[in-house]
């Protein structure tokens, strides 16, 4: 298992595998065998970026059997996603902001994202888990109250689309097992979110899999594979943490 991270340190983009509070630093490509440069920096002298930039970012709506029931909605028979730009991708530390354009509730969404590795088209769920590159923390930050706003048409890419909407990170960690883990999220430190990855209708392996029947991952993709019960509203000064024990924290204000 190995934690990957990119940062900017003296000006200069890098990349490299986080050990405690050093990071060894490598070179070439993060998703095409990365060779380690032998040099080491502390992860207090650089500023940590996204873990990846992806060409795209799907999300996925009700793809928990809990909140389903909740909410009284049926269960999907496939994957029900949209689409983030890259100009809502924010870094873990950086600041969600308040949209200029929109006055109403900003919700914060606690998820686990997988992060794929490499082109990925038309692959089996049984070979899924040999596309998916690792995991990481994601915040799908939504304005929630533009979704239904038109009545002629469910705005999901606007609400979910502003910029420093797409919070993930602080890193990528690889060779671990999904449907073992927990998401939990905090709001200004109180839990709002808790629950398994295991609760999931399409599992990591299988969403990989029939997205990739639709359109090509390809390295760096991320697909957030959805949020669960305690979804809530954030004021600004808020501050959320998306938690995922043993892949990492991720910790954004909201302004």
């Amino acid at each position: 298992m190995k934690t990957w991270v990119r940062f900017n340190f003296g000006g200069k983009e890098g990349f490299g595998t986080l050990e405690g509070d050093t990071i060894s630093i490598h070179r070439g490509n993060m998703f095409e065998q990365p060779e380690p440069t032998g040099e080491k920096v502390k992860l207090a002298e650089v500023k940590l970026l996204t873990p990846c930039v992806p060409s795209k970012m799907i999300l996925l709506w009700n793809n928990f059997h809990s909140l389903a029931a909740k909410l009284n909605v049926e269960e999907p028979t496939e994957p029900l996603y949209l689409l983030k730009p890259g100009t809502a991708f924010i870094a873990d530390g950086e600041t969600v902001k308040k949209p200029n354009s929109y006055d109403g509730k900003v919700v914060y969404e606690g998820e686990l994202g997988i992060v794929i590795g490499k082109r990925c088209k038309e692959v089996s769920e049984a070979d899924a888990p040999n596309f998916i590159f690792g995991y990481t923390c994601s915040n799908d930050v939504t304005a929630g109250e533009i979704i239904q706003k038109d009545p002629t048409f469910a705005q999901w890419t606007r609400a979910k689309g502003f910029d420093t909407f797409g919070s993930f990170g602080p890193g990528i960690v690889t060779d671990i097992d999904p449907n073992k883990l927990s998401v939990k999220t905090y709001l200004n430190g109180t839990e709002r979110q808790n629950y398994p990855v295991s609760d999931m209708i399409f599992t990591p392996y299988k969403l990989v899999s029939m997205i990739s029947h639709d359109m090509t991952l390809q390295p760096g993709d991320i697909i957030s594979c959805g949020t669960s019960i305690g979804v809530g509203s954030m004021k600004p000064g808020s501050t959320v943490e998306v938690v995922i024990d043993g892949v990492g924290r991720l910790v954004n204000q909201y302004e």
